[in-house]
């Protein structure tokens, strides 16, 4: 399983999601979205509809009726009624369960670094887990040491 490390450093959340989400769905993957920031969550709820005014993010917040359905599942849980095999922690607080999934994008912040260094310690040892590094340099993300 990958493990694909963001650091936002300075760059807004709200615009990264919505960029790796339509990826992931570009791949034809269903994604599980987990932040446990109900306000976070709403944010980022309205950026998917909203990101490209000529488009939108199929997607919607868990605990309802269609979530087997959706692309993009909003939960605060690692859960995915969905049937997602790609994750992406948005609030920057490592989730082990996250593991079960093929790929997981990990978002973190300045606030989350040492928590994110920790979760790449552990993630480094494991033979199954293959962490990977991206940072944002000159308006793109590139891949690090």
């Amino acid at each position: 399983m990958q493990v694909d490390f963001y650091e936002l450093a300075g760059t807004p959340i709200e615009d990264v999601v919505p960029q790796l989400a339509e990826k992931v769905l570009e791949t034809g993957e269903r994604l599980l979205l987990i932040c446990g920031d109900d306000r976070l969550r709403a944010l980022l709820d309205e950026q998917l509809w909203t990101r490209d005014p000529a488009s939108y993010l199929p997607h919607a917040q868990s605990k309802g009726k269609g979530d087997a359905n959706q692309p993009i599942l909003l939960s605060d849980a690692v859960d995915a009624p969905n049937g997602a095999r790609f994750a992406m922690i948005a609030d920057g607080h490592w989730r082990d369960e996250a593991l079960g999934f093929e790929r997981v994008f990990y978002l973190f912040d300045n606030a989350t670094l040492d928590e994110a260094r920790q979760a790449w310690r552990s993630l480094a040892g494991k033979d199954d887990a293959e962490p990977r590094y991206w940072k944002r340099e000159g308006g793109r993300w590139r891949q690090g040491p």
